[in-house]
């Protein structure tokens, strides 16, 4: 985006990020900069300056030599406005020829002075104005229900007109409108139509090749772009990838337009070309390479065959002769059948590498490095008895219960004796089956 909508608020222009003249929108390049007038002539009195979006107009100046990017105050309507100096000098004459102008034209207004600071901040706080101001005109025109779209709104340099850019399908009544909008902006309003390419020049954007939009940096005619520039060019009718940001074709379809119908006046003019050849061989055209020369047939009176591939100046000749009722023998290369080679795929050490499964073989070394120590100390564990940890207070008492302890079978301590709560009982007695039943 340009610098007039905050593209470069980072210091894009400044730092020299635009060296390419993304930021100055339809830039021109004044190769007579650094040449000296002939001492006979006089410097030409007309500047071209250029204001916010796409637009320029030319002033008269006959006092102040000006610099090229220079803030400078011209003459408006009921007021005064501020621009930037775009071109000065000889290059004028061509831009005045360009736009069907000439220099001896009485209408053209003039430039009243350099602009100062106190007109550059007053310049800066417009344009900070001019956002809240498009949202709060939306949310009014879509409150009167209007069929309009508001894209953009430049305000004057004195602040005392705002001027409105919108798009529309059909004629819109917004008299209404400018009523609301001049009550509570306190400017005179002015609205403006403008076209969907034009809005797309006005705003900005990257386009699907990666660059800004032609019609924001350079392009100033649109020209009409139909669909047979797309048919031409062999290019699918898509409009996903045929239309540009303002949902009409793209205008780049137009460049090279004029070579590829250079280049299909060679090409037989039938939409489907069928060549015959000896034992009745046919094969029919499925696809050309305009700029190539080059033509594919697909047989016909074979299934899975291979197609062909001929030049445009060949397939002529075959023709000539199919019209004549010849028909000639067809020379197919047969692709020499070779048994692929073994490559072996070897690592090449450039960054100092030593493999690329390194990392592997560590984590499986520590993996068993790990189960084998895990197995250590198991079978540690089960001959000896725990270690005890230095750092823990040992309870004397319980280590003499413990050593107190006689030593059973194997390394497990005995059962505890329970008490006998029925001493005249009998051990051998058997516990009768009933509960119920006494025992005899």
């Amino acid at each position: 985006m340009g610098c007039g909508s905050g593209g470069c608020s980072s210091g894009g222009c400044s730092s020299g990020g635009c060296s390419s003249g993304g930021c100055n929108k339809l830039n021109t390049f004044d190769w007579l900069a650094e040449m000296d007038l002939p001492p006979h002539m006089k410097p030409f009195d007309i500047v071209e300056v250029r204001f916010k979006g796409t637009r320029k107009e030319f002033y008269k100046s006959s006092f102040v030599d000006f610099f090229t990017n220079e803030y400078v105050v011209v003459e408006a309507e009921n007021g005064y406005d501020i621009g930037k100096v775009s071109l000065k000098g000889e290059l004028v004459k061509l831009q005045l020829k360009k736009y069907n102008r000439s220099e001896h034209d009485t209408d053209f207004r003039k430039i009243l002075r350099k602009a100062t600071e106190a007109d550059i901040a007053k310049y800066k706080e417009n344009q900070a104005l001019e956002v809240p101001t498009m949202y709060k005109a939306r949310s009014i025109a879509m409150e009167l229900g209007l069929s309009m779209k508001l894209s953009d709104v430049e305000y004057q340099g004195d602040r005392r007109k705002a001027t409105f850019f919108y798009t529309a399908e059909e004629r819109v009544d917004f008299r209404e409108l400018i009523k609301r909008l001049a009550e509570s902006f306190k400017v005179r309003i002015e609205m403006r139509q403008i076209g969907y390419r034009q809005e797309a020049g006005r705003l900005g954007a990257i386009g699907s090749c990666g660059r800004e939009l032609c019609c924001s940096t350079w392009l100033t005619d649109f020209k009409l772009v139909s669909n047979h520039a797309a048919r031409y060019q062999n290019l699918s009718l898509n409009p996903l990838k045929l239309n540009g940001q303002c949902g009409k074709l793209k205008c780049c379809l137009n460049f090279e337009l004029e070579s590829y119908m250079e280049a299909i006046k060679e090409f037989p003019q039938e939409n489907y070309v069928t060549l015959t050849f000896a034992e009745n061989k046919v094969y029919k055209s499925v696809k050309t390479d305009i700029l190539k020369r080059l033509m594919w047939f697909a047989p016909q009176t074979e299934l899975g065959g291979e197609w062909l591939s001929l030049p445009v100046s060949q397939v002529r000749s075959y023709q000539e002769l199919n019209k004549k009722g010849e028909f000639p023998i067809l020379e197919i290369q047969e692709k020499k059948s070779l048994k692929p080679e073994k490559v072996e795929l070897e690592f090449k050490n450039d960054m100092g590498i030593g493999s690329l499964t390194r990392l592997d073989d560590k984590d499986r070394r520590r993996n068993a490095n790990n189960r084998n120590k895990n197995k250590a100390r198991g079978n540690a564990n089960q001959g000896t008895a725990p270690r005890p940890n230095p750092n823990k207070p040992v309870n004397t008492q319980t280590a003499d219960a413990h050593a107190a302890k006689p030593a059973g079978n194997g390394n497990r301590p005995n059962k505890r004796p329970h008490p006998n709560n029925r001493p005249n009982r009998n051990p051998n007695q058997q516990k009768p089956n009933n509960p119920n039943q006494n025992p005899k």
